[in-house]
């Protein structure tokens, strides 16, 4: 019994020792365990030299060369590391770019220095104090920051700009003021992040909420709502996470006049308006909003009880502010429609609608509302509610428009033509890498009964009345065309400038596809270099752009044969057949030529002020007698001949040979 225990107390010993020495006592080959490892474990089965059991290592035994490289694990704490909030200085610079710290001043002993650190920031100069110049510097750049940030844990500070007379007690002046732009020299510049991040890095209280969802499972539209201290913003996109953005980019945009818009990038070939230096082609984020969501809440509106009738491709409207007050903006005009009437149709007698694109027939409609509004003129009990007013220092015209009355244009899409044709993509808004091309600012047609256009031939702009019966295709000027012609002569048309002087529009707000180079060559840039001659007071007017943060989807369904339209004091929308120029009901509708030369008579009988009130003539040869208008649209001709564009295509010179009804 004594010798078989020895034995067994042997056998195990050695077979330790072996093991410390990183060899398998078994088969006598190294295995490369490390040191700090437990022993190999005894079965259950074998007592030691007391009688006791040997404990199984509660570690797991790892055997083998391949686990001798991996390192040593470090013991879990239970706390997750968390990221370092930026200091003030690294979040002043990144709204505000090209800051120069300046020392001013350094006082105190040797051994405990104080500094002084400023910093100017739009024009405003922040001063800190530190026992070091890196404090200095970060309580300066706290000091700006409080001007005009709300901070994460609510504090809001006063505003950017000191204020006289304010009541700090009312909220009044936290949502008016308190307001922080991206400048670079004085332009704005786009955000480096994005809106939803900014979002939450400027506001506390900020939720999201998907509200509804809209369309066919292929076509989903959705629509996101941010609250944003107690402040509700809606969003609109094909997936939620581009509702989400635009509805963080309406909010950045009114709490913060932040803006996303492409005219922040920068342009090579947009210059600023020749008129105005100082101010920007774009008009504020905010505006445009309220502009495309007054012209599709319109169009909801007027749409019910036609509801058949409410699909469309292009949606476009017109927009009045007294003095740029958008909360009481009204909306003039709404309409839709893609097509042009089909030559078979033209009418000798004005009866028919040549142009049935959307925002040409929008057009058509704030003429009809301006000879409304000049009718009111005709009674001096209603002359106080017209938006006209004699004219005391201009005979030549009676009357003009009051003085901050301003129209803004609404298309969910770029007018067709030169703006369109290069912007195919919504993403394609860098800068134009071929502006040189000779394709650039061609003047183009429209297709009869079709979509698209075509650049015009090298012709001397004339279409016949008999060529066109006998199969040549009927011609149409793009809108892109027709809004620079407009921003020559202006939206009034020729019969009402014996009246009244030239209106232009102050604002062209898109709903998608907005390109700023090849937006601003389209509807002015391309003649601002070779235009001449205008007689006052008609000039090249440069309108404000921008584009909605909900961008409109794009539409794949083919467009219809109809369009409709609408003008404030209508009871109901008017349907037109787009091919034959008519209602669906085929009846003269109330924006042709014939209606509006018929209004011009009216005018000319009854508004005071009218100097020669009769009319002898044809329709035609009465707009040849409005001679500036006549010399203005000329000198347009001649800026497209000059900058090689192409010539303007007429239509025959048949349609306009017509007569006042007796």
């Amino acid at each position: 019994m004594k010798m078989k225990m020895f034995s067994d107390y042997y056998y195990n010993h050695r077979k330790n020792v072996y093991a410390n020495r990183f060899w398998s006592f078994d088969n006598r080959k190294p295995i490369f365990r490390r040191r700090y490892m437990m022993r190999p474990s005894v079965s259950p089965d074998e007592d030691n030299m007391n009688g006791y059991s040997r404990k199984t290592p509660s570690k797991r035994r790892y055997e083998g060369s391949k686990f001798s490289s991996l390192p040593k694990k470090k013991p879990r704490t239970g706390k997750e590391r968390i990221p370092q909030p930026k200091n003030t200085v690294a979040m002043l610079n990144e709204l505000r770019h090209g800051l120069v710290y300046k020392l001013e001043s350094q006082t105190g002993p040797v051994h405990a220095p104080s500094f002084t650190i400023s910093v100017e920031v739009d024009g405003q100069k922040y001063m800190g104090q530190g026992r070091s110049k890196k404090i200095a510097r970060i309580e300066a750049a706290a000091t700006a920051l409080r001007s005009f940030i709300q901070f994460k844990d609510g504090a809001v500070l006063s505003p950017l700009k000191p204020t006289c007379n304010l009541d700090f007690t009312s909220d009044e002046h936290l949502e008016n003021d308190a307001r922080v732009g991206l400048t670079v020299d004085g332009q704005k510049k786009v955000p480096d992040k994005g809106p939803v991040m900014l979002l939450y890095e400027l506001f506390n209280d900020v939720h999201f909420d998907c509200s509804t969802i809209d369309g066919a499972q292929n076509n989903c539209r959705f629509k996101m709502t941010v609250t944003v201290n107690n402040s509700k913003f809606d969003g609109t996109g094909p997936s939620k996470k581009l509702a989400k953005n635009a509805a963080a980019k309406a909010a950045l945009a009114s709490l913060c006049d932040i803006s996303y818009s492409p005219m922040m990038h920068p342009q090579k070939n947009a210059p600023l308006p020749i008129d105005d230096k100082t101010s920007s082609m774009e008009l504020p984020q905010i505006h445009a909003d309220t502009i495309g969501r007054l012209v599709l809440e319109k169009f909801m509106e007027v749409i019910k009880g036609q509801e058949s009738y409410s699909r469309r491709k292009v949606l476009a409207g017109i927009v009045m502010t007294e003095n740029l007050n958008f909360n009481e903006a009204k909306v003039i005009s709404v309409s839709t429609g893609t097509k042009c009437v089909s030559g078979e149709h033209m009418s000798v007698s004005g009866a028919v609608l040549n142009d049935s694109h959307a925002e040409i027939v929008s057009r058509r409609c704030l003429m009809k509302y301006l000879y409304a509004q000049l009718e009111l003129q005709c009674t001096q009990t209603t002359a106080n509610q017209s938006i006209f007013v004699r004219n005391q220092e201009n005979g030549q015209y009676p009357y003009k428009l009051k003085s901050g009355v301003h129209f803004h244009l609404y298309i969910n899409t770029a007018p067709c033509g030169d703006a369109r044709i290069f912007s195919p993509h919504e993403n394609d808004t860098g800068v134009d890498k071929h502006p040189n091309r000779k394709a650039r600012g061609q003047l183009r047609t429209k297709i009869e009964s079709g979509e698209g256009t075509i650049p015009v031939k090298s012709s001397d702009g004339i279409q016949t009345w008999d060529g066109v019966l006998q199969g040549q295709r009927l011609l149409t000027m793009s809108c892109s065309d027709k809004i620079a012609r407009w921003n020559i002569v202006g939206i009034q048309g020729s019969l009402l400038s014996s009246i009244i002087e030239p209106i232009y529009l102050h604002s062209i707000v898109l709903g998608s596809l907005l390109h700023p180079e090849h937006m601003y060559r389209a509807v002015c840039g391309r003649i601002e270099k070779s235009i001449q001659g205008l007689p006052p007071p008609y000039h090249l007017n440069k309108p404000r752009l921008a584009l909605v943060t909900s961008a409109e989807p794009r539409n794949q369904a083919k467009a219809p044969n109809f369009g409709i339209n609408w003008t404030i004091g209508d009871t109901e929308v008017e349907v037109v057949n787009s091919l034959t120029g008519k209602t669906v009901n085929n009846q003269v509708s109330r924006i042709t030529k014939q209606m509006y030369f018929m209004k011009y008579g009216y005018l000319m009988k009854n508004l005071p002020g009218i100097q020669n009130r009769k009319i002898t003539a044809l329709y035609g040869e009465t707009k040849n007698r409005v001679k500036d208008y006549q010399i203005a649209k000329r000198e347009l001709f001649a800026a497209f001949r000059r900058e090689d564009l192409g010539n303007w295509l007429n239509k025959p010179i048949e349609q306009d040979e017509f007569a006042l009804p007796e």
